[in-house]
Order: C-alpha cells, then structure tokens, then sequence
C-alpha cells in the first residue's frame, strides 16, 4: 500500500491523473488546486463544464483551508454520519474556477477511508474524485467493470484493493445554505 500511495502521489504532483478506490467506489482523481489536471478529467470524461466534480480531503483542518465558513451543521453531520457524505458548500477559497461548480459553490466529502485517508495526507491537498467511467455511462461496482478504455488516460494506477468490493454505492449528496437551509441532492 505504502509504494501505491508514493506512485499515485508521484503522478498527482506532476500534474497527473490517477484511478483509485475511494470510500465510495473507484474514481478518477487528480490534484484538486490544479487546474489543467481538473481539465484533463473533464475532457477525459466528456463532461459538460456545468458539471462540477466532488473533492476529497482528509481532516477538519484541509477542509477549513477550502471553505471560508463550515456551518456548524456540516459538523454535526460529519461527526454523526455512518456512510459517506459529501456536502455542497458556498463560499469556497483557494481552489481555482474549474474545481467548483457554475453557481461557485463546491461539493467537498470527508474521507474515513482508511488508504483515501493516508493518501490524500500524503499528498497533502485536496484530491478530485469522480467515478471511473465515461459520463453518461453505469458507474462501476468494482475494479473489474471499470471500462479499459481509461486505463491508457490514467498517469497511475492503484494496485491497491483491485480485488475487492467497493461499497459500491455513491455517497449521500446535501447542500448546506448560509441561511441554514439543507437541500437533499442524492439519498
């Protein structure tokens, strides 16, 4: 685990493009403050420019690097939750145009993944994390249904958890308001 985590990192500081498993499922990810690494997921996917992309990051203290103010909500809802959940924020800081959605707000998910975790501690940035297909199509369950047509657009590979299942279920999505308003995107 300790060569993967050197390698993805390896790739992720030139710039690069990695595929990984996340506490969710399998993603493609790349340097989250990074610009022309978020472009090359985004033509690498076909993704509409709408279309922002989920950021992951490891601790309480790279997420106040990013948001200008947590609500004290998104806390209490880190601190309880049992399943992944990412939260849509406004009012981001420090991340360029690309990594945030249209409207300027920014989806950020909190990793209890053990290697996400110790990667992205690693890495010592934010990573983007969005799943291992092309848009519009099934997102993959497992190392395994990941369409091969990626693998030749990715700077690395994880090694790590290829024979395993993912949870194989896409994290819970809300929307925390400065005005305290929660908006359920994804249950």
């Amino acid at each position: 685990m300790n060569q993967d985590i050197t390698n993805a990192c390896d790739a992720l500081k030139s710039g690069g493009v990695i595929l990984y498993p996340t506490d969710t499922v399998w993603g493609i990810g790349c340097d989250a403050t990074n610009p022309s690494a978020i472009k090359k997921i985004s033509t690498l996917k076909k993704r509409l420019s709408e279309k922002s992309f989920v950021i992951l990051v490891n601790s309480d203290a790279m997420l106040n690097r990013y948001i200008k103010e947590v609500p004290a909500l998104a806390w209490d809802l880190m601190d309880i939750t049992t399943s992944p959940l990412t939260i849509v924020y406004e009012h981001p800081i420090n991340l360029p145009k690309e990594a945030l959605a249209s409207d300027g707000t920014v989806a950020i998910r909190l990793v209890k993944d053990p290697f996400c975790s110790k990667l992205i501690s690693s890495f010592g940035k934010p990573i983007v994390s969005t799943s291992a297909n092309f848009s519009g199509k099934s997102t993959p369950k497992s190392y395994s249904e990941i369409n091969s047509e990626i693998f030749p657009f990715m700077d690395y590979i994880v090694q790590h958890a290829q024979d395993q299942s993912s949870s194989n279920k896409a994290s819970s999505i809300i929307r925390l308001k400065q005005n305290g308003e929660v908006e359920v995107i994804r249950k």
